[in-house]
């Protein structure tokens, strides 16, 4: 039976890795605990993870925040099924679990960004009645 697990611990945070690394192929798992822990640390962000038979399925990252644009609102940075477990109905099972937790948390908003890329993704955020808001803009250094 798969849980929704938040993960805390460093070993948890550690379990995580394979799946996260899938959308964030940039990280190093020598850094990956020390990293989410600062994250944790300094910005609130919680790590939280679909985990069936030991084994991690989805993970998603996210924090709750206030901005005066948006009110008091919850944002996904990071959300991923691992590639083996697609189309098992994970996803879905975080999803809801996100959505009930901002409720909960009395948050205005649900935000999340997504690469133009990433087309399984949108078909998903649309079908789960995400509106697409604005463009977002970068500039690196």
């Amino acid at each position: 039976m798969a849980e929704i697990k938040l993960m805390k611990s460093n070993s948890d945070i550690l379990k995580t890795f394979q799946t996260v690394n899938q959308l964030r192929p940039h990280l190093r798992e020598d850094k990956y605990v020390e990293t989410i822990n600062r994250l944790i640390n300094s910005n609130h962000y919680h790590l939280v993870a679909v985990v069936e038979n030991e084994e991690v399925t989805a993970v998603a990252g996210y924090r709750m925040t206030e901005s005066l644009a948006w009110g008091k609102y919850f944002y996904v940075d990071d959300l991923i099924t691992n590639e083996s477990h697609r189309k098992n109905g994970y996803a879905q099972l975080l999803w809801n679990w996100l959505i009930k937790e901002a409720k909960e948390n009395n948050c205005e908003q649900f935000h999340l960004d997504s690469g133009v890329q990433r087309y399984d993704a949108h078909r998903f955020y649309l079908k789960n009645r995400l509106d697409i808001t604005c463009h977002h803009f970068q500039l690196n250094f």
